[in-house]
């Protein structure tokens, strides 16, 4: 009868949390799908540039799935703490956002070292990025 009970509190704790988590992804899919494609853009260009400088390296391409996994916890515990607090909704954007502009110009220079831009639109596109941040600077 013990080991019943045991057994029935924890499938139910277990269904809990597994459907808050299932329904928290559902709610912010489009903000854990961006997580992982910018993580998999950088990491694609990110091995292949690695494969023509110095060969493949199997513990930098796993690499790229440590990052994805710990920026998947970090936007799941910034989502429970938004779901928690009121005041929170900023949050994510706050955290993420730069994760996902400085991943974006890591995918760009990743792709310009495995040839695939050429250098001159690199640092077209750099320098358009540092004058809008020189220029956002400025307006505040």
């Amino acid at each position: 009868m013990k080991t019943t009970t045991l057994l029935y509190s924890f499938t139910t704790l277990c269904a809990f949390f597994g459907t808050y988590f299932f329904n928290l992804g559902a709610e912010n899919i489009d903000q854990y799908l961006a997580v992982v494609c910018v993580v998999f853009i950088d990491g694609f260009f990110g091995v292949i540039a690695g494969t023509k400088m110095e060969g493949f390296r199997t513990n930098k391409a796993i690499r790229v799935l440590q990052t994805l996994v710990t920026w998947i916890f970090l936007l799941t515990g910034v989502l429970v703490i938004e779901k928690g607090f009121d005041g929170t909704f900023w949050l994510s954007e706050t955290v993420v956002a730069p994760f996902i502009l400085f991943q974006l110009i890591s995918a760009l220079k990743n792709a310009a070292r495995a040839g695939l831009l050429k250098n001159e639109l690199l640092t077209i596109i750099l320098s358009k990025i540092d004058t809008h941040k020189i220029n956002e600077k400025q307006d505040k």
